[in-house]
């Protein structure tokens, strides 16, 4: 979840899509292999959001669809949109933040399956705003006037904090939000340096290890059941590779649903492409894989999004979900 800010590069992407979106083959990924299968690459971040996709591969269950994908570390949105535009990654993961504001700036976006949501239950997220143990602030009301560290500024998580803030009966306009990833926020919030912080697994349970304090679930006072990411690609991918369109989502939804009845193995994945410690992977709290996007959760996002000023007129939700 990161920068949401669309740069230049994107919009250059924009001006090429046409042609370096592949091929018309409808078998076409980034390149076809001996035997029918088709080679995808796929844009995501090395976070614990997308440990279905890893497990997925693991378990072969893309394999059973006659693709191979290879996993291309990101950043954020700021690299994965303009990398699905310009035909650098045949599908990518990103939230869905990333995924409205693009849409509003006439990107050529459409998300294909859910990514991962909140668990929907106040206090057992897998995020949430944390303050210093010692903190006299014990609401997110509390938090007008106050700094709030989130990851990256006007994205998913400063729009959510506001969402909790205004649910406690507080004023979200005077919180100042600083940017800080998400690796320092527990030292952050421990030597004071920021008087709260919206902070995400693993390094949520690595706060709350050093004592700091849950005082909200910002994704749960958002919306119920929350959508939190997407997997997406492009229109032009969807017209015309269809089929390939089609089995990939039929593998990463799969996916999605074996890594939420096994969660186990969900945790033990993570240790092959993060550096999270195995003792923080066992217990912390994973997010939920519903393999079903929240429609009316993604559209309460988008007109929070209007209110607080990251897009500039009223976003159908519908023309960017399937």
């Amino acid at each position: 979840m990161r920068r949401l800010v669309i740069s230049a590069i994107t919009a250059a992407a924009l001006l090429t899509a046409t042609t370096a979106c592949g091929t018309s083959d409808d078998a076409g990924g980034s390149g076809a292999q001996a035997g029918g299968t088709t080679k995808v690459k796929v844009g995501a971040i090395p976070i614990v959001d997308v440990a279905p996709l890893h497990l997925g591969i693991e378990k072969g269950f893309f394999a059973e669809q006659s693709i191979e994908v290879e996993v291309v570390n990101t950043t954020g949105g700021a690299a994965a949109v303009p990398g699905v535009v310009s035909g650098e990654f045949d599908f990518a993961f990103g939230n869905v933040v990333s995924l409205i504001v693009a849409r509003s700036q006439k990107l050529p976006l459409k998300a294909i399956a859910e990514g991962n949501s909140s668990t929907g239950q106040q206090g057992k997220d897998f995020g949430g705003i944390v303050v210093p143990k010692d903190s006299p602030i014990t609401t997110a009301a509390e938090l007008a006037g106050k700094t709030v560290a989130v990851n990256n500024l006007k994205n998913i998580g400063d729009t959510t904090v506001r969402a909790s803030i205004r649910k406690a009966g507080g004023d979200p306009s005077s919180v100042k939000f600083v940017e800080l990833p998400f690796p320092d926020m527990p030292a952050a919030v421990d030597a004071k340096r920021v008087d709260a912080a919206w902070i995400v697994e693993p390094f949520f349970t690595v706060a709350q290890d050093q004592g700091a304090r849950v005082i909200a679930s910002n994704f749960v006072d958002a919306a119920p059941n929350l959508t939190i990411a997407a997997y997406f690609t492009t229109e032009k991918t969807i017209q015309q590779k269809a089929d390939l369109t089609k089995r990939f989502t039929a593998a990463i939804e799969k996916s999605l649903k074996y890594a939420q009845e096994h969660p186990d193995e969900a945790r033990k994945v993570l240790l092959t492409y993060t550096k999270i410690d195995p003792a923080v992977a066992e217990k912390m709290t994973l997010p939920a894989w519903s393999g079903q996007i929240n429609r009316e959760s993604v559209q309460t996002l988008a007109d929070l999004m209007l209110t607080d000023g990251l897009v500039t007129e009223k976003v159908d939700v519908a023309e960017l979900l399937p």
